[in-house]
């Protein structure tokens, strides 16, 4: 069973970007069979414009692109005032990698610590760095 990955917004960013590294490490993961899950939100963090993000938009169609449910919702909202932050987005990663099992990759790992401390969840998600 290999351990699924969530992207955050830096990821798509370092995709959209055309970063190798990151295009690396995501056809290792797709070689490996793991899942790859993006939030919606996080995917309106990166999006800004069709006509120039194609390569992004076309990347997207091989990841599992996750509604926000009210259950998440209300967790992220939770974790923000746990870990007293006011980012959402974060916080949603957080708590769907959680409920995933998740490896995090993201380009905010300080950012993505702190949500999961105060998560208190165990075990703990993974974080590796864009």
């Amino acid at each position: 069973m290999n351990i699924p990955y969530l992207y955050d917004a830096g990821a798509l960013i370092a995709i959209d970007n055309n970063d190798r590294r990151m295009w690396a490490r995501h056809h290792l993961a797709l070689e490996d069979g793991r899942d790859i899950h993006i939030p919606a939100v996080v995917v309106s963090q990166a999006w800004r414009d069709s006509r120039r993000q194609v390569r992004l938009g076309k990347f997207l169609t091989g990841c599992r692109i996750e509604p926000v449910r009210l259950e998440t919702a209300e967790a992220a909202g939770i974790l923000c005032g746990k870990a007293r932050t006011s980012d959402v987005v974060d916080a949603t990663v957080a708590v769907m990698a959680a409920g995933l099992g998740a490896i995090i990759w993201t380009s905010d790992p300080d950012d993505i610590h702190a949500l999961i401390d105060a998560q208190d969840t165990k075990p703990a998600p993974v974080i590796r760095t864009v």
